[in-house]
């Protein structure tokens, strides 16, 4: 039998175990489906609208409730009114509103009189996306609420408006924001934490897939099929499930670049080079973490624990360059940062290969790494001496 009919062997008594086990195609397709489901429903709205205010209003001003008015009106923030700090603060520590205003009592008349009243803020930064918000929000109106006393002001002195607006807001901004113009979470965050629990899925699954060997002490059966060889053995299981997860990789890009109609500025067709190398840099780093600890419980630990990291060290919730030093190097130890950098490439950028080559060579080192480890996954599924709990 030549190998390459081993290797059919190998991949058909594996397909025969998935179909006897449905564990894999809910560890696989289930898993995934079910978390495309949710991100693209939970984020479906693109930003988060009608944050809960408190607002505090001791000054019952025309100034104040005007304030309070146009706070209500932005598309971020819907006041909620409170007679008293203590209950609003009751209220925000509870999660039932993301911050409070307090304005001050005798605000418009230190207003007229140009003293400077102080409007505080109280933002829940537990919560961190619906405080962020709240308090850009309340930023924002305290800003426009000072220009209009201002713009007032400058017209009593007989000032026109194109003077006016070089005194107030003598520098005038002009913002681009490059990739997600109406700044969306799902375009952000969605394209981004689908191929995240990919990655993970595929390690575990595959950590699962070569540990049953063990556990269910099948493993000398498999090395019996391939020939007593673990080349091809590893070939044939990981034959059908890169043929598995590449095929689900393909169906999320066109989810989200076609169907969806998330922004590119690239191609599709190099997304699909991504998601493709997402998937073979992630089976290696499975059989790896096999080989060095060949008990299963304890691998789909580390392979767990491994996958959850990835999510933070990648970079897109926070930059690399502002984490420590010693924190910075460890996200080279993940193929999920390289595929979120061929990602900003293509996607943002739309630079091409000349952008993102040098993720696809870090990928694919990711192959070499089970390479030393061959010969000690082949001795235990020979001695089949490690504990199978």
């Amino acid at each position: 039998m030549g190998n390459w009919q081993r290797i059919k062997a190998v991949a058909g008594r594996e397909l025969r175990i998935i179909r006897n086990r449905p564990l894999y195609l809910v560890g696989s397709v289930g898993v995934i489906a079910f978390c495309a489901i949710f991100y693209l429903t939970f984020f479906k709205g693109g930003l988060p609208t009608d944050i809960p205010i408190g607002v505090v209003d001791e000054d019952g001003s025309s100034t104040s409730r005007n304030f309070c008015q146009q706070l209500d009106a932005t598309s971020l923030g819907e006041i909620v009114p409170y007679d008293s700090y203590a209950a609003a603060r009751q209220d925000m520590v509870s999660g039932k509103i993301s911050g409070v205003c307090v304005i001050p009592s005798g605000m418009n008349d230190d207003i007229q009189a140009f003293r400077q009243p102080r409007i505080t803020f109280y933002i829940n930064g537990l919560y961190f996306v619906s405080g962020a918000l709240a308090w850009k929000d309340l930023l924002q109106m305290v800003n426009l609420t000072n220009g209009a006393v201002q713009r007032e002001a400058f017209r009593a002195r007989g000032y026109n408006d194109d003077q006016i607006m070089g005194m107030i807001r003598p520098i005038d901004i002009d913002t681009h924001q490059i990739g997600n113009v109406t700044t969306s979470y799902n375009y952000y965050l969605s394209s981004i934490l689908l191929p995240a629990v990919l990655e993970m899925m595929v390690i575990l699954v595959l950590i699962y897939s070569l540990g049953a060997e063990l556990k269910f002490g099948t493993s000398r059966h498999l090395l019996s099929t391939s020939g007593d060889s673990i080349v091809t053995a590893l070939s044939g299981k990981l034959l059908v499930w890169t043929l598995v997860f590449t095929a689900i990789g393909f169906i999320l890009v066109m989810l989200l670049y076609h169907w969806l109609h998330f922004p590119i500025r690239g191609h599709v067709f190099n997304m699909f080079i991504a998601i493709f190398l997402l998937v073979i840099s992630s089976e290696a780093v499975g059989v790896f973490i096999l080989e060095m600890l060949p008990v299963p419980r304890l691998a789909l630990s580390i392979g767990a624990l491994y996958s959850v990291l990835g999510f933070s060290l990648a970079g897109f919730t926070l930059p690399i360059e502002a984490m420590p030093p010693y924190i910075q190097g460890l996200s080279a130890a993940f193929p999920l940062r390289y595929y979120y950098l061929f990602h900003v490439q293509e996607v943002v950028f739309g630079a091409g290969f000349a952008g993102w080559w040098k993720d696809v060579v870090g990928m694919l080192l990711f192959l070499l790494v089970p390479i030393p480890g061959l010969g000690r996954l082949k001795s235990a599924y020979i001695k089949q001496n490690y504990p199978k709990d």
